[in-house]
């Protein structure tokens, strides 16, 4: 009774996004993307569009995301979204970065990508433009991936602060205090494969096509890089999410070193109540700019 219930709940669901759906206007990107999905399938293999496609999808994506963050440190109007304003990374350190990133990126994460023509093929994942998921789905199992994710994130990520091991994995990642954009992906090698497998899960089960592993790639980059860039702006679309954790909960984290484990939400953290000492602060920090005023 339970399971037609919730049957007819997602049908409904369904069927009401699918009326919003048709009285929104026409895409008008729709047309040179499916042309552009077309010449891309005419003229490169299944293999080149996994491989090489999705690397330069995660490349261009990663620093093309990490770009505003790095240029804000230039623009002395921005300095007042800063969030540890008496904190800032030299560019010798955002160099050494950099250069993390890349050996993280062509000899850990290159291997993995070498892997996604293989997954798409033994799954008989389609990328022809007939079978693309509709964009109201794409959202959705974009949005199931980060649940996914942010689970894993959290249990492994609170099991690599423990003492015994912290030091040996993910104290690389806590170098800098003060979090950057470009950052988000600086780790051990270990960590990399440890909570990137997070990301893995939701496409293992929910990937029905190839767009949908470019979509989510795009979406984990867009929030990783945002929690780490180190700045709270004002109308970032992103806060508007439910329960989304945002910069400044991760900053504290990076601050503290303690607390706010999650990746992108916050429920995880509330739960089990390991966001206390973020609660904590932000109350005192409010008693605080009332004192001065």
């Amino acid at each position: 009774m339970a399971a037609n219930e919730s049957v007819d709940i997602f049908s409904s669901a369904s069927l009401a996004v699918e009326y919003v759906d048709s009285l929104l206007p026409a895409n008008p990107l729709q047309e040179p993307f499916k042309n552009a999905w077309n010449y891309m399938l005419n003229n490169y293999t299944k293999f080149q569009i996994a491989t090489w496609g999705s690397l330069i999808v995660h490349e261009a994506l990663y620093f093309l995301f990490a770009l505003p963050g790095f240029l804000f440190q230039f623009i002395p109007y921005m300095k007042k979204y800063k969030i540890q304003k008496d904190k800032t990374e030299t560019l010798e350190n955002q160099w050494k970065c950099f250069k993390v990133l890349l050996f993280n990126h062509f000899c850990i994460q290159l291997p993995l990508i070498c892997g996604t023509y293989y997954f798409t093929e033994y799954f008989n994942i389609p990328y022809d433009w007939e079978r693309m998921p509709r964009w109201c789905m794409l959202l959705a199992r974009c949005f199931g991936c980060a649940v996914i994710e942010d689970t894993w994130h959290y249990f492994l990520h609170r099991l690599l602060h423990h003492k015994r091991i912290y030091k040996y994995i993910h104290k690389v990642h806590h170098e800098f205090q003060a979090p950057f954009g470009m950052e988000a992906e600086y780790a051990h090698p270990l960590e990399t494969l440890i909570l990137g497998t997070g990301f893995f899960i939701g496409i293992l089960l929910l990937c029905d096509h190839m767009i949908l592993l470019w979509a989510w790639v795009a979406v984990r980059l867009i929030e990783t890089i945002d929690v780490h860039s180190g700045y709270d702006i004002p109308l970032n679309p992103l806060n508007l999410i439910p329960f989304y954790a945002g910069s400044r909960h991760h900053d504290f984290h990076h601050m503290n070193f303690i607390g706010n484990y999650a990746s992108t939400f916050t429920w995880w953290d509330r739960i089990f109540g390991t966001d206390s000492q973020f609660h904590a602060y932000n109350e005192r920090m409010k008693k605080s700019e009332k004192k001065t005023e």
